[in-house]
């Protein structure tokens, strides 16, 4: 019995792509806030911190942009509200 393709395909088809926007300067990537509309690059955000990680927000209106959080052996990062966030294995010599 034939079954349909699946409508989607699992996480690690972004790999590929994904390593090609995590080996740039993340610092040059274009942001629109939604709220206020301001276009940004993450150099112009206003970012706190340092604990319990560095938070970036809009210089326009102070929405929240993203947050980055480095614990031994790993790196958090959430893009946009508090909606959930990545978690990234560091390798052992940048813990």
């Amino acid at each position: 019995m034939n079954q349909p393709p699946p409508l989607h395909l699992d996480g690690n088809c972004l790999a590929g792509p994904l390593s090609q926007v995590f080996a740039l300067d993340p610092t040059t990537a274009r942001w629109m806030c939604p709220t206020c509309r301001t276009p940004s690059s993450v150099g112009e955000l206003h970012v706190y911190g340092p604990e319990p990680g560095l938070t970036g927000r809009c210089p326009g209106c102070a929405q929240l942009a993203l947050r980055v959080v480095t614990q031994p052996g790993r790196l958090w990062l959430q893009l946009g509200t508090d909606q959930g966030a990545f978690r990234f294995a560091l390798p052992p010599s940048a813990s």
